[in-house]
């Protein structure tokens, strides 16, 4: 009675508080997805002398709450009430990491070809959780880089286009492909100097053998298309149908292209009413050579290209009243200059002209028969990918990554995929009924549920 009494007048001073919220929804997610099932199979016959899942789960909550390095996970947990945590030790962290990338079957000698633990799992869960995805008609993919803050690995550790202007770093290329309703399926790694228009094939031929896909529509960005790859995107051994993005300003057939927004456009979503409003788009659709191109128009987009222009050109003006030099190494600048001489620029108003032609235009090819105005919309839901972008390198922040080896650093960003996994496994049930929060907010209430210890 007293207990209650000094509990009630707030006068209780505990010796111990941790917080229990995180891993009581977030582990419910995890065996309802499947996964201590899956790390069992897979681990029948092995000699761990401790838990490879709750090690993988640790990391894995950790990337959610408090994204860092592994190292700070093993710290982190203290503060946490999480079932089988309290026997996990870095060292088991760093072993369970090197497990999940390992290569256990190595296809050829490229960096395309080799099969990891982490590989299964996505298999396995694929398998398990099928009824839960759509179909794999239709399939989004897209890449991005991540760099390391030490040396890399033996492989992925290369220097390449940064995506995150740091191209003074080692880094890797990571792939991720989702499903028709957004859901994570796989991730794909690769060094760092591997380009796009490399990875789309692969991936392909991938997903076809692994989850038993017949056939599948893949929607990509421009920087996956080159003339070798859709050549053999088109091959009959594939069966693939697809909606890519077109590099319109570098490719020949639109070189004198001109795009009067004429009755040839039909219209998709209509101008704006309110913010929320999703942003207007018209089509219009051609064949040339052959090949069938959507034309998407939008006019918001438009005009803020016209005034971007505008506002750059103008800056220019006033720029070369000063110095031609300075301006060389700007690339907003440079492309509308025109160099007479060796040291000497000015504004060349063919290169201003011909920018203005794709003022709020995107060019998209596919060989799919559906309208333009679906083909378009597909292609829009792209974002998706985009967005799980976003989630790994801010929400996840899958950096620092700090492991020395290609397997370590396979597992530590796979973590942050299963993380991904779950947060939109539970958006998905938040939506079911109706709500949605901000992710920050769901946070700090659960980390804010406690035991408190007097």
């Amino acid at each position: 009675m007293a207990k209650s009494i000094l509990t009630y007048s707030g006068s209780l001073i505990a010796r111990r508080n941790r917080s229990l919220g995180p891993a009581l929804v977030f582990d419910r997610l995890w065996k309802d997805l499947g996964l201590p099932s899956v790390f069992e199979a897979m681990l029948q016959g092995t000699r761990f002398r401790f838990s490879i899942e709750r090690s993988v789960f640790l990391a894995v909550l950790h990337r959610l709450f408090c994204p860092g390095s592994d190292r700070s996970a093993e710290r982190w947990k203290d503060d946490f009430i999480i079932d089988g945590a309290d026997e996990i030790d870095l060292h088991h962290l760093y072993r369970a990491m090197d497990w999940l990338g390992h290569t256990s079957i190595q296809l050829g000698s490229d960096h395309f070809s080799h099969r990891c633990n982490m590989d299964e799992i996505e298999e396995r869960l694929f398998e398990r959780n099928k009824d839960l995805f759509t179909d794999m008609d239709l399939v989004f993919f897209d890449t991005t880089s991540i760099y390391f803050e030490g040396e890399g690995g033996q492989d992925l550790g290369r220097r390449g286009h940064s995506k995150d202007s740091r191209p003074d770093l080692p880094q890797m290329i990571v792939g991720a492909i989702l499903d028709g309703r957004g859901r994570p399926v796989c991730c794909e790694m690769w060094p760092g100097n591997v380009t796009d228009v490399t990875t789309l094939q692969p991936v392909v031929e991938r997903l076809t053998a692994r989850f038993g896909i017949a056939s599948l529509c893949i929607v990509a960005d421009r920087g996956m298309v080159s003339n070798d790859t859709m050549t053999k995107l088109e091959s009959s051994e594939l069966n693939l149908r697809y909606i890519l993005g077109v590099r319109m300003r570098k490719l020949g057939i639109f070189k004198d292209e001109h795009f009067p927004i004429d009755d040839s456009f039909i219209e998709v979503t209509p101008p704006r009413m309110k913010a929320s409003d999703p942003s207007p788009l018209k089509v219009s659709e051609r064949m040339i050579e052959g090949k069938r191109y959507i034309v998407c128009y939008n006019e918001e987009q438009a005009r803020k290209d016209r005034h971007d222009r505008e506002a750059i050109v103008e800056s220019l003006r006033e720029k070369l009243k000063e110095s031609d030099k300075n301006l060389v190494g700007n690339t907003g600048y440079r492309k509308y200059l025109a160099q007479h001489g060796e040291d000497h620029f000015d504004i060349d108003e063919g290169k201003i002209i011909e920018d203005a032609r794709f003022d709020g235009i995107w060019i998209l090819t596919t060989n799919m028969p559906d309208p333009a105005a679906d083909i378009a919309r597909h292609y829009k839901e792209l974002w998706m990918v985009e967005d799980v972008f976003r989630s790994v390198k801010t929400v996840l922040r899958t950096r620092p990554v700090y492991h020395h080896n290609d397997g370590s650093i396979r597992g530590h960003v796979f973590c942050s995929f299963l993380a991904l996994m779950l947060l939109k496994e539970l958006e998905s049930r938040l939506a079911a009924h109706g709500e949605a929060y901000e992710w920050q907010d769901i946070k700090r209430d659960l980390t804010a549920l406690q035991e408190c210890i007097a």
